[in-house]
């Protein structure tokens, strides 16, 4: 069944149920095809898992955002997949598993979930802006994602790229009045650059050890507060998607969520993710240049106090 989205369907097709093998969101440079380096689990990770649930956790009502709001919030995901020939961009085969699964994913969260496909930088800007412009005063947060291709504090629309703080900026405080104070979460899944991540060999075990003030007028909290960035990988690299599986970073942090979304705070669940993205991928090719490939998420986050979606 074909998924009914805002800016079009995501369509079942021959791309989510082949695994050809692992691509960058980046403008091709070489005729290499990848194959998926089997994601591996460790045995004894439910057993940590289950250790740490037991574990106390110190939690202080003063230090949450408020997340008791009529609504969780809008989620906007910008899905793009198609590119205008003149941007020597390939097409990004699985990126519609990856709407999917965060539409999924966030829709059980609570948020109001729209996805747009295939958008323009025009009309990336203009479908956020109209967003930013909303009243958001019963909401408690805002979640945008974006799945494109990217280089180093850029982000692809179907017809060229544009900077990432064109779109962030929309939200900042004096910009966004009814999200002052409000937890804004970006997830940017693109490449950052041209790098490949050789990863290295270590000898430490085994590569698989593991009072509300908010609206106050008396109060000033700067604009830029509030913001979380999770990039699928750090400055200067590539970042992997399968074709049929989806992108490393968005497989991972649809597991995490549908696993413990309710029960972790934010920077808990990212690292998490970073873990999972680290450990159980690795790129593999014919060609020796692009094998053996690892990769590593990147949190930014500006964020005043501890997020929990429960």
């Amino acid at each position: 069944m074909a998924e009914e989205t805002l800016g079009g369907k995501i369509e079942d097709s021959e791309e989510e149920t082949c695994c050809y093998g692992d691509q960058t969101d980046a403008k091709p440079d070489r005729k290499a095809r990848f194959l998926l380096f089997g994601s591996k689990k460790n045995k004894d990770e439910k057993l940590r898992e289950q250790d740490s649930e037991q574990r106390y956790r110190i939690i202080s009502p003063a230090c949450q955002y408020k997340m008791n709001h009529q609504r969780v919030g809008k989620c906007i995901i910008i899905n793009n997949k198609n590119f205008h020939q003149e941007t020597g961009m390939n097409v990004r085969n699985g990126t519609d598993r990856d709407a999917g699964e965060l539409f999924k994913c966030f829709k059980n969260l609570g948020f109001d979930v729209v996805i747009y496909n295939d958008q323009t930088c025009e009309n990336m800007q203009g479908i956020l802006k109209n967003v930013s412009e909303e009243d958001h005063t019963d909401s408690s947060c805002f979640a945008c994602i974006l799945l494109s291709h990217g280089e180093e504090g850029m982000i692809y629309g179907t017809d060229k790229a544009m900077p990432i703080k064109d779109i962030t900026s929309l939200f900042r405080g004096d910009m966004c009045k009814s999200l002052v104070g409000k937890p804004k979460l970006f997830f940017i899944q693109a490449c950052r650059g041209s790098e490949f991540d050789d990863g290295i060999q270590t000898d430490s075990g085994t590569p698989h050890d593991t009072v509300e003030t908010d609206a106050s007028p008396r109060h000033k909290i700067p604009v830029e507060a509030d913001f979380l960035f999770a990039y699928s990988t750090v400055p200067g690299y590539y970042s992997w998607r399968n074709p049929g599986r989806g992108s490393w970073f968005v497989q991972a942090l649809c597991n995490v969520l549908d696993e413990s979304g309710k029960q972790l705070e934010i920077l808990q669940i990212l690292t998490r993710v970073n873990y999972m993205v680290a450990t159980n991928f690795e790129s593999w090719s014919e060609d020796p240049c692009f094998s053996e490939k690892k990769q590593i998420p990147c949190v930014v986050s500006m964020l005043t106090k501890e997020l929990y979606f429960n």
